[in-house]
């Protein structure tokens, strides 16, 4: 239903303004008394063998929603109803900021890819607090963390701090994004002296905590093997908890999308189904390379079971969705573990 009607109309307009009235058709929706229980029953699928236990963390299965869709953190609650294992929040900033100017999110349809140039468009630090007090505890949920736009190079592991210290009392994991292509300014964090840094200020704040959470590094697809290399290196200095693979990508390489609307959409963080093999490669060579030394989250052009598992083979241990999930709909959720289980 959703691929035959839904999605026609819905991609008929603005992919952003799609999105904020999603928001409100499920919130709208998931009001009605009897509509979460009908939501779970048809797309949750509960059962032991689809349990996951990572960083200390029990995912009741290992099928995420990645960070970009609920920033907010407005939806998390009802889409625990959509059987995901994991939500993850954010990007979230110390300040709200509005993003780079619109029109800046696009669907490339032949493609079956999204290009964004939101730039961490979201309410700040202060918000995402007060609508996590709302957690309802269906499910894990991740904290994605950046800087501000407009903060200074030498300010920017104060941003992290900042947030790190704000929503450690309510999320179950860190992640830190330090790959995103659409925020200005960003050069200092592709340095891995600098996220050197960064790791150890923020797990030094964490081993001062009751309880410590899981942190982990979020990195591009584009990496050449050197710095994948230096990735390996850098997870087993620090100890970081892990990695997610990957961010969007910034190569055009193999698209079907013409040269002039290429141009015409400018740049911008390319995601779904022309990143799948690019995120793939970097989870095994990640998984290899390091003899499977650290726990990797798979992300990356995943609109089928066959992708999902094929991530999973190359050496990933959790996955995540979104650009899938805007082009599937929410029964991908439900395909994919079914398609777990029925491997296990």
């Amino acid at each position: 239903m959703y691929k035959l009607i839904i999605r026609p109309i819905f991609f008929i307009f603005d992919p952003e303004k799609i999105h904020h009235f999603t928001f409100s058709l499920v919130k709208f929706l998931s009001k009605i008394p009897f509509i979460p229980s009908l939501f779970r029953g048809l797309y949750q699928v509960n059962d032991k063998k689809l349990e996951r236990n990572l960083f200390g963390l029990t995912f009741k299965n290992p099928v995420g929603l990645a960070a970009g869709f609920d920033k907010n953190a407005v939806l998390y609650n009802e889409l625990a109803d959509f059987g995901f294992g994991f939500v993850e929040i954010g990007t979230v900033t110390p300040k709200g900021q509005a993003g780079n100017p619109k029109k800046r999110l696009f669907r490339l349809k032949d493609d079956q890819g999204i290009i964004n140039r939101m730039g961490f468009n979201n309410e700040g630090l202060a918000t995402a607090i007060e609508q996590l007090k709302k957690n309802k505890g269906k499910i894990i949920l991740g904290g994605n963390i950046g800087k501000n736009t407009n903060t200074a190079p030498e300010d920017y592991t104060e941003d992290y701090v900042e947030c790190f210290k704000g929503l450690h009392p309510y999320v179950d994991y860190f992640v830190l994004n330090v790959s995103c292509p659409n925020v200005g300014s960003h050069a200092k964090l592709d340095d891995v002296d600098y996220l050197k840094e960064l790791i150890t200020e923020v797990q030094k704040l964490n081993n001062q905590e009751s309880v410590q959470r899981p942190i982990l590094l979020k990195i591009a697809p584009d990496l050449n093997n050197q710095q994948l290399d230096e990735i390996i290196e850098l997870v087993a200095e620090t100890k970081i908890d892990g990695v997610i693979a990957s961010n969007t990508s910034v190569n055009r390489e193999g698209l079907k999308a013409s040269k002039e609307r290429l141009e015409e959409i400018g740049n911008g963080g390319l995601s779904g189904q022309p990143v799948k093999e690019r995120s793939t490669k970097v989870i095994k060579y990640l998984a290899d390379n390091s003899n499977k030394a650290f726990p990797i989250i798979g992300v990356g052009g995943i609109h089928s079971e066959k992708d999902a598992l094929e991530k999973l083979d190359a050496g990933a241990d959790l996955v995540q969705i979104y650009t899938g999930f805007i082009y599937e709909g929410p029964s991908l959720v439900k395909r994919i573990n079914k398609a777990i289980l029925a491997k296990s």
